[in-house]
């Protein structure tokens, strides 16, 4: 089974995301695995005018909310069911567009810049980081952030079934390997669980030299 299908295949058992949440609004970033649950788009600083793209992008509702904060987002994704869900479920939002792509054919192939990069539990989990980064790095703005969030290192995900391969690392392994492909100021921090559960959440941050 490809890459593709495996994810495919996936994607379509994933339960959509509720179209309103406990405080009314229709669209919001959440960087956990847990409903509404840690930080929210302040972790990448303002995003008004800002071009964002998101690899793993899903059903697009992280991105959404993004542009609906002004900025204008691409969201990639390898599974193709993802951009038809995406394209279907906010298709009267602009500044706003899905690809189906394996994200470092994209990267490779893109002329594209992007002022900030965001991955939830997406491509930064399952793509070796020596190959990622740098391609990552070399279509961003010096300066432009990159956030992402997975599960904490040496925990698995028995739901992602044979998806793929993940790169939860440590907290310490993430900032070595940023600093050694081109990143500053990183930060890696574990976000507490709800008091019911007991698995955090890893996030990252980063700044393009």
């Amino acid at each position: 089974m490809s890459l593709a299908e495996s994810w495919d295949k996936y994607a379509v058992g994933s339960k959509p995301r509720r179209a309103v949440n406990a405080t009314g609004e229709t669209t919001w970033l959440n960087w956990t695995q847990y409903a509404e649950h840690g930080p929210n788009e302040s972790v990448l600083g303002p995003v008004a005018g800002r071009r964002v793209l998101e690899l793993g992008s899903g059903s697009g509702s992280n991105l959404a909310h993004l542009v609906t904060l002004g900025a204008t987002g691409l969201g990639v994704d390898v599974a193709p069911a993802r951009e038809t869900v995406a394209k279907e479920r906010w298709a009267g939002l602009a500044g706003l567009e899905f690809r189906t792509a394996e994200v470092t054919a994209f990267l490779t192939e893109t002329d594209e810049t992007f002022d900030v990069v965001l991955s939830i539990f997406g491509a930064v989990w399952f793509v070796d980081p020596r190959t990622l980064l740098p391609l990552i790095r070399s279509r961003m703005i010096s300066g432009g952030t990159l956030a992402f969030s997975h599960l904490p290192a040496g925990i698995q995900d028995v739901k992602l079934g044979g998806a793929g391969l993940r790169h939860n690392h440590s907290l310490d392994a993430w900032e070595r390997l940023l600093t050694s492909h081109g990143f500053t100021a990183v930060s890696a921090s574990l976000i507490d669980p709800p008091q019911d559960r007991t698995v955090g959440t890893m996030l990252v941050r980063a700044l393009a030299c």
